[in-house]
């Protein structure tokens, strides 16, 4: 090494000498407390046998969006659980096992655009924001809305469109739609929904009264829906267009 390098290299060594510790450790990014505990949730929650979560890409969705940005914050300690949470309003946060299973039902493509029906804490929203080109969310309940909303902006959802409405309408001056999530449960598939969903479309569902529903998935085809029974499941029961309280 020559004379004049070993000047620079002590004179770059005398200059971070003198920069304050905290300036340093800025450009150092903190770690994130929650990330074993998410690694976790996908290894022992989504993956065990018989859970049946085997997409890829949303796999690595659920890993990496932060579920305890969207909890009340008393219930943080909680996010991870393999458990619904309550978010207010009498609303749920369901399990992360439900929102990894319902997404891989749905099979969501890169170039997609998606409407969930039950925005609720913005989660679904955030992990679909991940997966897909467009995210299209309705609440029923405007303070839920209009918190997701703030919420998702926060963590920079920035392809994700939230709306303050009656779900059970869908959003038709956006659609049509590849593919729809539904987190709440109607008596029976809204028929606006299915008009909204596009040829060759998917919706994921729960149809039912509580403590009787099955999760759906449909597939258009033509004129024809085509409606596979997966799982038992228990939602919150749609409000809105069907004339529920």
């Amino acid at each position: 090494m020559s004379r004049a390098v070993r000047i620079c290299l002590a004179f770059q060594f005398a200059l971070l000498a003198l920069q304050p510790a905290a300036a340093l450790a800025a450009d150092i990014p903190a770690a994130d407390p929650f990330a074993a505990a998410r690694k976790r949730m996908v290894e022992q929650q989504l993956t065990a046998p018989g859970r049946d979560v085997t997409n890829r890409r949303v796999l690595a969705a659920m890993g990496k969006v932060p579920r305890h940005e969207l909890v009340p914050a008393e219930l943080r300690g909680l996010a991870y659980a393999d458990q619904p949470l309550f978010i207010g309003h009498g609303q749920t946060i369901s399990q992360p096992f439900i929102v990894a299973f319902m997404t891989d039902k749905l099979n969501p493509k890169p170039t997609d655009r998606v409407l969930e029906i039950g925005t609720g804490s913005g989660y679904q929203a955030a992990v679909l924001s991940e997966l897909v080109a467009q995210v299209y969310t309705i609440e029923i309940i405007e303070p839920l809305a209009h918190r997701a909303e703030a919420d998702l902006k926060r963590l920079g959802c920035t392809n994700v469109f939230v709306r303050a409405g009656d779900g059970y309408k869908g959003w038709p001056e956006a659609a049509p739609f590849d593919a729809i999530i539904v987190t709440c449960a109607p008596d029976r598939v809204p028929q606006p929904l299915v008009d909204q969903l596009k040829q060759g479309g998917r919706m994921v569902i729960p149809v039912g009264p509580l403590y009787d529903q099955n999760l759906y998935l449909l597939e258009k085809s033509g004129s024809k829906v085509k409606r596979t029974a997966i799982l038992p499941v228990l939602f919150v029961p749609m409000t809105g267009g069907q004339g529920k309280p």
